[in-house]
């Protein structure tokens, strides 16, 4: 999937053209499709709440100006994103739809909506509308199926219209009731949030972290993480919880208004979000959002709003739903949450590449109940942009992240004490030079391997799953293997055998640990060469263009002919250049990586240590020979890793976006706007078994 730009418009939409309105939505279309994959399928959201809100508002402003051009693909017309082909979970296809909300960002919107009900209702306003005003839990919706009383069925929302089976997974979740007993009725379907709280939420991060395992963003990707385990004991493990708050599929009514339906729901077992509050009018409404919003920081769970609902079930079926949303009930959103602090320091993070980012160390603040200390200054220009000394007092900006940003400067509490930041010009961890290139904002060390910060974090790369795939070898293991001097550089993961007696020793380990880490590392001795280049972590070199080298080159030993600190520099870079698809920029940084002697020392000493397999190229008599080729939607017959790499040993070079150079495009389940943008062009558009029978397979 290729990474949007994040796009928000700002013209008018009354004032713009059909045509800027339509490429706007198509442009919005793609970029809400990438973000809810990102969120509902893989719980690794890149933006925040509030960014991703903004893009929907924006579609929806348009599409309110613009009907006629309403696209099938529009965020109006989802909800949550399909279930991806390899997912570990089975489908469950819901009784009723699982829907979203829509969402108001300020007082006018909720006195609108309360306008809209009565107008809709025919209300002349001297018949009380009351409401149920909830918490808006930043958790995973999961649906709970019980049929004569005991839990049969769990499943969350995906697309809305079907989700993943997650049943195996929830039976394991201690604070659920799996029976209800005989009052209740025979098909029962109730809904809500499952969620971690924050003092589990930091357990389980130390916890992951000690491993050296992933860490989690939020408290909402920790529970989705959680309860989305291959293995079930381990959600089980990870002390889930669960707000009840809307019904399903129901054989017999037990209520006629969601108050007293909340009230079933605790005779049942269930837990209700206590805050829960039965409201008479707007400003009952707004005065209940504003009293939870104090209340947010001292919650033991994350809220991102409070949501709105008609009480009476009558009035609800009446106002029915519009696209993906019901009319009966909206989520009031709070703004990103922002306090002030201070800077007590400026460190230099140093990365894989190299990188040199500024860290602010600030006076440790609560913001949204986790306390933080940091916040990411990204680089120079940023400093200086922001006027940002050691010293000041700052807003920060916490919008579900767990490094916050800062906001701005208060300028106005300077007493004169403060410092300028002098950005250094050599590394804070290896002393080498680190030099600013003209047109980046970056600056970089140049000790490569020899850094200690960047062979920590170059190891951590070397060892994924996409280069030398060595599993059982975490950052903890890496960053102890470093500190006890047994690795100093890649080759030294290659000779660890030596250290398997003084590696069982070790707290965490075992003789059966030790074995199974060496067989993996023994394993990962035969590798492919293009994985072999992506591993090195060349900058700008990624998986496609590590690919490219490998087939230009053809082996090793040609490669490192051509480019190496004794051959011709400029020769070789000029002979990159010649490479369709790689460029000057690319070709500099191939040729500094290559030509710097100690990293060229470092490779061959590696080298010694594998078998690198030539790539296997592919067959020129192909239809696809020389083609670009662009995958988009959910492919049901292959995963799409698997699509891209079946193409390309067929000769075809596949590319995110498509363009004039787009020879097909191969569509899948949800293809979105790639499609359309195919169409346009005149682009030879393809489904899946059609594209199966053109490659003969």
């Amino acid at each position: 999937m290729t990474n949007p730009t994040l796009v928000i418009g700002t013209d008018d939409p009354t004032i713009m053209s059909a045509n800027d309105a339509a490429l706007e939505l198509a442009t919005l279309a793609a970029e809400i499709i990438y973000h809810d994959e990102l969120y509902h399928g893989q719980d690794a959201p890149e933006i925040s709440d509030m960014d991703y809100d903004l893009l929907v508002a924006r579609n929806s402003s348009l599409e309110g100006a613009f009907p006629y051009l309403v696209r099938t693909d529009s965020a109006s017309k989802r909800v949550g994103t399909v279930i991806p082909a390899q997912s570990m979970f089975g489908k469950v296809r819901h009784a009723r739809a699982m829907l979203s909300l829509s969402n108001g960002f300020s007082d006018e919107d909720i006195k609108d909506f309360v306008t809209r009900v009565q107008k809709f209702l025919s209300l002349d306003g001297t018949i009380p509308t009351q409401f149920i005003a909830e918490p808006k839990i930043d958790g995973l919706s999961i649906s709970l199926r019980y049929i004569d009383g005991k839990l049969l069925e769990a499943a969350t929302r995906g697309d809305g219209s079907e989700g993943e089976d997650v049943t195996a997974n929830v039976m394991q979740i201690s604070s659920l009731p799996k029976q209800l007993g005989a009052q209740s009725p025979p098909i029962f379907e109730v809904r809500g949030e499952m969620y971690m709280d924050r003092h589990n939420f930091l357990a389980l991060n130390d916890a992951q972290a000690s491993a050296g395992k992933k860490v989690f963003a939020n408290t909402r990707n920790a529970a989705a993480g959680s309860l989305r385990q291959k293995d079930a004991s381990i959600t089980g493990q990870r002390n889930l919880q669960f707000f009840a708050y809307s019904m399903g599929e129901i054989s017999a009514p037990i209520a006629d208004t969601h108050w007293a339906f909340l009230a079933k729901l605790q005779e049942y077992g269930f837990s209700v979000n206590p805050l829960s509050q039965r409201c008479d009018n707007v400003d009952d409404l707004l005065a209940t959002y504003y009293k939870i919003g104090r209340q947010r920081a001292a919650l033991p769970y994350d809220i991102d709003g409070v949501v709105y609902k008609i009480d009476r079930h009558d009035y609800q079926q009446r106002l029915g739903q519009v696209a993906r949303a019901p009319r009966w009930a909206i989520a009031h959103k709070f703004p990103a949450e922002q306090v002030e602090t201070e800077i007590i320091t400026i460190d230099i993070q140093v990365g894989r590449t190299g990188a040199l980012t500024p860290v602010a160390r600030l006076a440790p603040v609560s913001v949204g109940g986790v306390t933080v200390s940091n916040a990411t200054l990204h680089n120079e220009d940023e400093i200086t942009r922001k006027d940002i000394k050691i010293g000041d007092r700052v807003v920060i900006q916490r919008a579900g992240d767990v490094i916050p940003q800062v906001v701005r400067v208060l300028v106005g509490a300077r007493n004169g004490a403060e410092q300028r930041f002098n950005f250094p010009d050599h590394c804070p961890v290896c002393n080498a030079a680190a030099t600013r290139h003209e047109g980046e904002a970056v600056h970089r060390c140049s000790g490569g391997l020899n850094c200690s910060a960047q062979l920590n974090e170059g190891l951590k790369h070397f060892v994924s799953r996409d280069a030398f795939d060595i599993g059982g070898l975490g950052t903890r293991h890496i960053q102890q293997f470093i500190a006890l001097g047994w690795v100093r550089n890649p080759a030294d993961i290659f000779r660890l055998n030596d250290k398997a007696a003084e590696m069982a020793a070790l707290d965490g380990y075992g003789a059966l640990s030790v074995k199974k880490l060496l067989a993996a590392i023994s394993t990962s001795r035969e590798i492919k060469l293009e994985r072999f280049i992506y591993a090195l972590g060349i900058r700008q070199v990624g998986q496609a263009t590590a690919r490219l080298l490998a087939l230009h080159y053809g082996s090793i030993e040609a490669l490192l002919t051509a480019v190496n600190p004794d051959a011709d520099l400029n020769a070789a870079h000029h002979a990159l250049v010649e490479i369709d698809q790689i460029g000057v920029a690319m070709a500099d940084d191939v040729t500094a990586f290559f030509g710097n002697a100690n990293t060229y020392h470092l490779i061959t000493d590696l080298v010694n240590e594998l078998t690198i397999l030539r790539p296997e190229y592919p067959k020129k008599n192909s239809l696809l020979y020389g083609k670009m080729i662009v995958f988009t939607g959910t492919l049901v017959q292959m995963s799409r890793a698997e699509a891209k790499a079946r193409a390309e040993s067929l000769g075809a070079r596949v590319s995110g976006t498509v363009s004039v150079k787009t020879d097909f495009l191969v569509v899948g389940a949800d293809a979105g706007a790639k499609a359309q943008k195919a169409a346009d062009l005149g682009i030879r558009v393809l489904d899946e078994n059609g594209y199966f029978t053109l490659i003969g397979s």
